[in-house]
């Protein structure tokens, strides 16, 4: 697959002329081509792949999304749209919620239309000739603006030229991965099976992506059908280890997001199926697989089953990494199991299977605050400042709180409170370049904490 390049510093000034144009709604047309230098021609393939990956980002972006962050935690789950009843609610002054919201729609319109109006222009004026990334990151725009009818009339018109270089598999591939982050699964399926009208073939990375788009809005049945055909004898296009992944992963996170015990109970056994199944066909699971059911098999109490699977790892000579251990860590840390969870810590430090972070410190480090043995919490969070690490503010917070109501405050000396303010302070001010709009709470300077 095609994966999107950041923007070439070559091509900067070139972008930074041209989007100015597009903002001002300037029409491309022969006089504007005439104003330019030809001397030179200023458009190559990666400048004008960089132009159109800029629209989206100054076009259908709303202000509120300006230097978001692209975590996976606490994420609100991704739902299908419809853009009908999203139209129906703007014209009618509805609040919409979901990824349209707080968006300018004359403003997405203006950028679709510049786009296709510079990428038709540079092939008519300047004797430019488009190729599969400029076909791909046109592409991408119309399903970032959420025109999906202009994408696949966009996709067939170029089908036709070029002997099918332009529109491939790899390529429209990439598009309806968009779709399916652009919560537009239903029109990422139909894109899937209109392949044949681009003239493209769909391989098992466009099966994967389709499953994948399907499992996040928690369509799967339709996932599991796709895997059915895939799974026929004979089918050109057999599923891989990551295949079965996708919706080991999925089953254990759709069940984590709903509020019934059944529906837990329901999807891990799915999840534990499907795993035995790829056992049976003689697929070897890779640590990814291993991770997400045995993180699923944690956060559901079944730590038997958890234990099994990585016993399994170490038998079959797949190597837990740190997000394995972390599962177990956590897991005893909530049921109070302290002594455990620090075993597994000290157990992946000694085999060497990764290094144990803030996420694997936090969960102890609360566990023995909440346990009141606040002299081995200390230790904990000495160790991770040593280790590179700096610890969250609430967890800072919590240590300090135990130590003064133990009394002993001052067996978290001078010189790591100020190495872990200044951590802290530093990953503030990092996080304020992108985020100008939040607010340090100012627990520091503010006397929240007694030092």
């Amino acid at each position: 697959m095609i994966v999107s390049k950041p923007l070439n510093s070559k091509h900067t000034c070139l972008v930074q002329q041209v989007l100015p144009l597009m903002l001002k709604n300037v029409p491309f047309d022969a006089k504007l081509a005439a104003s330019t230098t030809k001397t030179q021609n200023p458009f190559t393939i990666e400048s004008v792949a960089d132009v159109l990956k800029s629209i989206p980002r100054f076009f259908f972006q709303s202000p509120r999304s300006i230097g978001r962050q692209t975590g996976f935690r606490h994420r609100t789950p991704l739902r299908q749209r419809i853009l009908k009843k999203e139209a129906y609610n703007i014209a009618n002054n509805v609040l919409v919620l979901g990824p349209a919201a707080y968006r300018d729609p004359q403003k997405v319109t203006l950028g679709l239309n510049k786009a296709t109006e510079f990428y038709h222009w540079v092939e008519r004026f300047f004797d430019f000739f488009h190729n599969e990334m400029t076909c791909k990151e046109m592409g991408i725009v119309f399903a970032r603006g959420n025109n999906v009818k202009g994408l696949w009339d966009f996709l067939k018109d170029m089908s036709r030229r070029g002997n099918g270089e332009l529109v491939t598999t790899s390529s429209v591939t990439c598009l309806i991965k968009v779709l399916g982050e652009e919560g537009l699964v239903n029109e990422a399926l139909a894109t899937f099976y209109r392949m044949k009208q681009f003239r493209c073939r769909p391989d098992v990375y466009a099966y994967n992506v389709v499953i994948n788009a399907l499992c996040r809005v928690g369509n799967f049945n339709k996932a599991r059908f796709l895997l059915e055909q895939m799974e026929l004898p004979g089918f050109r296009c057999p599923p891989d280890v990551y295949t079965y992944t996708i919706l080991i992963s999925s089953y254990c996170k759709y069940g984590m997001q709903t509020g019934c015990r059944k529906a837990i109970r329901r999807r891990i056994w799915e999840a534990n199926h499907l795993f035995r199944l790829m056992l049976f066909k003689g697929f070897v699971p890779d640590v990814v697989a291993y991770n997400c059911l045995i993180d699923g098999c944690c956060k559901t109490y079944r730590i038997e089953r958890a234990l099994e699977l990585f016993d399994d790892m170490n038998k079959k000579g797949c190597i837990p990494n740190r997000v394995t251990y972390n599962s177990f860590i956590r897991y005893y840390s909530v049921v109070n199991e302290i002594d455990k969870a620090i075993e597994m810590m000290r157990k992946m430090q000694n085999l060497n299977h990764g290094v144990p972070t803030s996420s694997s410190y936090t969960p102890i480090i609360h566990a023995l605050c909440e346990a009141g043995r606040v002299l081995e919490a200390r230790d904990f969070l000495a160790e991770l400042v040593d280790g590179g690490s700096v610890p969250r503010e609430y967890t800072y917070k919590l240590v300090c709180d135990a130590l003064n109501a133990a009394e002993e405050p001052s067996l978290l000396d001078d010189g790591l409170r100020k190495r872990i303010r200044d951590g802290i302070e530093y990953r503030f001010r990092q996080v304020m370049k992108v985020k100008p709009i939040m607010k340090h709470k100012e627990l520091l300077k503010c006397g929240e904490i007694d030092i």
